[in-house]
């Protein structure tokens, strides 16, 4: 027996050794004098559960199996069990690393804690939300069929009897497509509600265990949650709309219109990150005085050539494009390091740099987004009745692009992953266009929190969008300044979720939070501030359009 614990001496606490006692702390199982308990209330780096040490639980110690009179009181590592001390010594477990039952007791304590916190904080209320969202779907149905529906039946009564039957069976397809359509996010809904009762029932064991204090139980338990943290399959139907034609009595069924294909597709849930890898960025205060710290030559400046894009290959090399056929990579010290040309031999529209380091360029002139991986362009993506704008490389290793139709009336972003497309956002929820229909440029930026961002030139505006592509808000200039116009010509964003944008005309750059609110300009004398991008360590660096320089910006 421990001298410290005899019976003719005070029970002094575990941390000082000197003070008498009196709390014991049930999940690091450490008993603690009336000081050391307020330090360890103090560690925040994991829970605990301080109580007055009389009131401690009773720890429940495992009855051997193989003897009788005997209790678990070691945890065999290798065979990963509690075991008593003769089958330590002399038994099966001869031999085996061996640990404290207690320690043991009170890490996987801690991580049955961690889990059931876990569960109940985070991984719970995401799949509470998928099913919140699918039930919200369900019921906007109605209203978006029905619009449908009035569509065809305004249709329908220009043509008069003529067009009757045709009408039918427009609504009878509608009919149909709502009905696969219910049935599919009926099913969506079965399946998040049985996951649901599943992570329930899991949630009352982990329960039952920790009020049990079974110290079999505890140890022999294993983690299922890295498994439930992939979501269930999510729901994506592609919503018909119905296109109208003008009345032809020889041709109406062609002429009468004809709904967009219904599909219904399935995604993949995304696997949730453990609560330890969601860990937020260091804060990273703004500078009162932003100052430039490099100035890169890029080489691009002359009498009918100018500087356009900047991309951060690193801290100290940069991607740029200009008017003409060849992408440079520079360092700081505006040494060329490597060229390449366009494959069209036309200018590029624009340019992005992947996570893997790798360059992707937009090519108006025959619509396509081209890869260069070890200097062999290959072209992923081509596009028919839409012209490619610009493009930007998300933190998931997908594709965002901005596109106009031919006919120059529609705008969108759609997102990519190769060459396969997952995702066009173009309108509202009440069915507006979210970015103006014009032929000019529309950068854009996935910010930290998966907010998809384009500066809207000819709008006057910052489109923001959420990642399932719902409008979030629209910034069109300090809310003071009504003198001058505003004019976002490019956007990027940094570890801090800001959203940075040139407003070029007035030669400066806007920082904004992920909310849209204002927060302060950039000027560091800039001219004519056309690129943008911020490098992993957020520096900005501003591509000035005339001079055809890039300068290095520390902001935070």
């Amino acid at each position: 027996m421990h001298p410290r614990r005899s019976a003719q001496e005070v029970l002094l606490c575990d941390l000082c050794e000197t003070v008498p006692l009196q709390s014991h702390c049930e999940l690091c199982n450490i008993n603690l004098c009336v000081n050391c308990a307020v330090k360890h209330l103090s560690d925040s780096s994991k829970r605990h559960n301080v109580v007055p040490f009389l009131h401690r639980k009773s720890t429940n110690y495992h009855k051997c199996p193989d003897h009788a009179d005997k209790h678990c009181e070691i945890y065999c590592e290798k065979c990963g069990v509690p075991v008593c001390s003769t089958c330590a010594l002399f038994g099966k477990h001869k031999g085996h690393d061996v640990s404290d039952i207690l320690e043991k007791f009170s890490a996987k304590t801690e991580s049955l804690q961690k889990d059931l916190e876990e569960l109940e904080t985070r991984i719970y209320p995401r799949y509470k939300e998928m099913a919140s969202n699918v039930e919200t779907e369900k019921a906007e149905l109605e209203t978006k069929y029905g619009k449908l529906t009035t569509d065809a039946n305004e249709q329908g009564e220009i043509l008069h009897r003529e067009i009757t039957a045709i009408v039918n069976r427009q609504k009878s397809a509608i009919a149909e497509m709502k009905t696969k359509h219910l049935d599919a996010l009926n099913k969506n809904t079965e399946e998040i509600t049985q996951k649901m009762a599943e992570l329930k029932q899991i949630m009352s064991d982990l329960k039952s265990i920790l009020k049990s204090n079974d110290v079999s139980l505890t140890s022999t338990y294993k983690s299922r949650n890295s498994q439930i943290r992939t979501l269930p399959l999510t729901v994506r139907v592609t919503l018909p709309s119905f296109s109208s034609q003008k009345i032809n009595k020889d041709q109406l069924n062609e002429m009468f219109g004809s709904l967009s294909p219904f599909s219904i597709n399935t995604e993949h849930g995304d696997t949730m990150k453990s609560a330890e890898a969601v860990s937020s960025p260091p804060v990273k205060p703004l500078l009162d005085e932003p100052r430039v710290t490099a100035t890169i030559d890029t080489g691009y400046y002359t009498e009918y050539r100018y500087l356009y894009s900047v991309s951060c290959l690193s801290e100290d090399q940069v991607w740029t494009r200009g008017t003409n056929d060849t992408m440079k990579l520079l360092n700081l010290q505006s040494k060329l390091l490597t060229s390449i040309k366009t494959k069209s031999g036309r200018e590029p529209e624009d340019i992005a740099v992947t996570r893997d380091g790798d360059l992707v360029y937009t090519d108006d002139s025959n619509n396509t987004v081209n890869l260069i991986k070890n200097k062999q362009i290959q072209t992923v993506i081509t596009l028919q009745g839409w012209r490619l704008l610009n493009v930007c490389c998300t933190v998931g290793n997908d594709l965002l692009v901005t596109m106009i139709s031919d006919d120059r009336k529609q705008s969108k972003v759609v997102r990519y992953s190769g060459s396969t497309e997952k995702q066009s956002i173009q309108f509202d929820d009440q069915g507006r266009p979210l970015y103006s229909s014009d032929n000019s440029i529309k950068y854009l930026s996935e910010n930290k929190n998966l907010d998809i961002c384009v500066a809207d030139w000819l709008a006057s505006a910052v489109v923001v969008v959420n990642q399932s592509g719902k409008l979030r808000f629209r910034y069109t200039g300090h809310p003071s300044n009504t003198e001058q116009s505003f004019n976002p010509y490019v956007i990027t964003t940094d570890s801090q979720s800001h959203i940075l944008t040139a407003d070029c005309d007035n030669h400066r750059i806007h920082i904004l939070d992920q909310d849209g609110q204002f927060l302060r300009y950039i000027h560091c004398d800039l001219r004519d501030p056309w690129g943008l991008c911020v490098d992993i360590r957020d520096n900005l660096f501003v591509a000035e359009h005339y001079t055809a320089k890039v300068k290095k910006i520390q902001y935070l």
